[in-house]
């Protein structure tokens, strides 16, 4: 059964499950839902607890052997499993079908992994612990969500937040979740009254948003002007390289022209997709962008993209932020008056 991570601490007042999966791309979220379920288990007396990374090295014997253990004198165990990024091969889904099939009351499987798809979700071995035990999808929150997911952590700390100093722990703390929970808890201990305001944010926090070259891609092609300028100045804050940022946004770029040939080809929307594997939740943007930068428009695109990248290559002197902030503005459908230089 799926539940989301801030329903866990219900969930754990009806009992144990057999099985718990924390799959997802947020740390913090997967360690705290780990943490939780270990103490309650083991105040209910699983005191041992062995832990695998499933791995080419893996003896899946030690772990059947951790499962048969059902002497009077055994104690209750706690299993971690931990799944690679590049998710499971045959033989290794096999095996850990072998271990839910030898599960009992005095085993409790605590499995961790990467974000998980739909046809992830489809295959045996997660079905089967779907229906004995609990999924957490423990993901960082996008954007949208991000404010209400600190609204109810400022209420479990009993921190009173109002609307402006919501969005200003938003924007401060994007995509690093660790961040914000150091930082609300700081808040905790400086400001004992509960009471927070944008002037306490200001005196007593720093800035910790965290962006990568994907966030910025993805307000590109939803069309968030803002966004995709406070991401680029951002990722110039911490470093990142024009050149990664150039190949990022030339990839998707191609993408869009290729969709966009195959859809004067009249090649129907759901198969253009599906030829390029967007996952269902992504595919509204992707539609956004592509009735936003028509062929033509992409096109003209690619050239300012590749004149940009030919000056960052060949003259090392140059600053190419300037030029990447009017493409992200023109990819978000923002004219800026540039046009790429005729071959």
């Amino acid at each position: 059964m799926r539940v989301y991570p801030e329903q866990l601490t219900q969930q754990l007042k009806k009992g144990l499950c057999q099985s718990y999966l924390l799959f997802g791309n947020e740390p913090l979220l997967k360690q705290e839902c780990g943490d939780q379920i270990k103490q309650i288990a083991q105040q209910q007396g699983f005191d041992e607890r062995h832990s695998f990374t499933i791995d080419h090295q893996l003896d899946w014997n030690l772990v059947l052997d951790c499962c048969n253990a059902m002497s009077l004198f055994a104690a209750r165990q706690i299993i971690e499993l931990e799944i690679p990024e590049s998710g499971l091969n045959v033989n290794q889904a096999k095996s850990l079908l072998e271990i839910c099939n030898s599960l009992h009351s005095d085993i409790l499987l605590l499995i961790t992994g990467p974000r998980v798809n739909k046809k992830q979700e489809s295959t045996k071995w997660f079905k089967v612990l779907d229906s004995q035990g609990l999924y957490l999808p423990c993901n960082t929150p996008d954007p949208r969500h991000l404010p209400r997911f600190i609204q109810a952590r400022c209420q479990q700390l009993g921190l009173r937040a109002d609307h402006e100093s919501i969005q200003m722990l938003a924007q401060w703390h994007e995509g690093n979740m660790l961040a914000l929970a150091q930082s609300l808890q700081k808040l905790t201990l400086l400001y004992p009254d509960g009471e927070l305001t944008i002037v306490r944010l200001e005196e007593a926090l720093s800035r910790h948003n965290h962006y990568t070259p994907f966030q910025l891609v993805d307000a590109v092609l939803a069309g968030q002007a803002k966004r995709s300028q406070r991401v680029l100045r951002q990722l110039e804050g911490e470093g990142i390289e024009a050149t990664i940022i150039l190949r990022t946004l030339q990839r998707e770029l191609t993408q869009l022209y290729k969709m966009q040939e195959m859809g004067k080809k009249g090649t129907p929307l759901n198969i253009i997709f599906e030829q390029f594997r967007v996952w269902q939740n992504r595919r509204k943007i992707y539609i956004g962008a592509l009735h936003r930068l028509p062929y033509a428009r992409v096109v003209s695109l690619l050239r300012l993209l590749t004149q940009l990248e030919i000056q960052v290559k060949t003259d090392f002197d140059t600053k190419p932020w300037p030029a990447l902030s009017a493409l992200c503005a023109e990819m978000c459908g923002i004219s800026t008056h540039t046009e790429p230089t005729p071959f």
